[in-house]
């Protein structure tokens, strides 16, 4: 696992997409891996921003999400996922940090952490859910949009395509991370411990109403009824 960054280093990424009317979508890379990785910024209703998974962006991506509203709350979604943490909270000392509670320890071995996701503040925009048979190491971000609702997974669930270099190719295809949608042979080596409840809450989440789409913290949104089709496809694999 590459060092967490304390400084805010940029490395290649994609514009800033706007999905909805309160969420904005960047897609950037990873050191030394042909991986890529998803951050989302989503307006609150009280207008200040939520960062998921956040990536240091450059200076045209920076003013974007500063023009969107004010950097809030900083979601690190588990233990493996906080590269960039301590530069946004650096970069932003106001943020407040929270994380699953099963990822917590290992979060604050980098940056601060304020709380899990079950103390974050009620908010109409966004909530969070914990989910069975992880031992609280990850959720979900549940938002709620003009056009509907997007399920927020980080990396219960992959949807990506195979790689081909050496790195890539071990984690897609030997650790079984790819072709997505799924649920990877590493995801369930770490992370999963009961297999059945896990499924069930996938399929619970694919009966939401006025489910939108499902992003993921590698790669792939799935949108419209490929959306609810995703999640009951990764289920397959638990």
């Amino acid at each position: 696992m590459p060092k967490a960054y304390a400084e805010w280093t940029v490395l290649p990424h994609e514009p800033m997409l706007k999905l909805s009317d309160n969420l904005l979508w960047l897609r950037g890379s990873l050191p030394g891996m042909s991986l890529r990785r998803v951050m989302l910024a989503v307006r609150l209703s009280e207008g200040r921003l939520l960062i998921y998974n956040g990536i240091a962006v450059d200076d045209d991506a920076r003013a974007q999400l500063e023009a969107f509203g004010e950097p809030a709350y900083l979601i690190v979604p588990n233990g493996g996922h906080r590269l960039d943490a301590p530069a946004y909270k650096r970069r932003y000392p106001a943020l407040r940090v929270f994380a699953p509670s099963g990822g917590r320890s290992r979060v604050e071995q980098v940056v601060p952490v304020d709380g899990r996701y079950e103390d974050f503040p009620q908010d109409d925009t966004v909530r969070f859910e914990t989910l069975r048979g992880v031992n609280e190491s990850e959720g979900v971000m549940i938002v709620r949009s003009s056009d509907g609702t997007s399920v927020v997974l980080n990396d219960l669930m992959f949807n990506m395509d195979r790689k081909r270099d050496l790195l890539g190719y071990l984690f897609t295809t030997v650790l079984g991370s790819a072709p997505g949608p799924r649920v990877s042979r590493l995801a369930k080596l770490i992370y999963v411990k009961d297999r059945p409840a896990l499924r069930a809450d996938f399929e619970r989440l694919a009966d939401l109403p006025e489910l939108t789409r499902v992003i993921v913290a590698h790669d792939k949104v799935a949108s419209g009824a490929d959306a609810r089709a995703a999640l009951l496809k990764a289920a397959t694999y638990l």
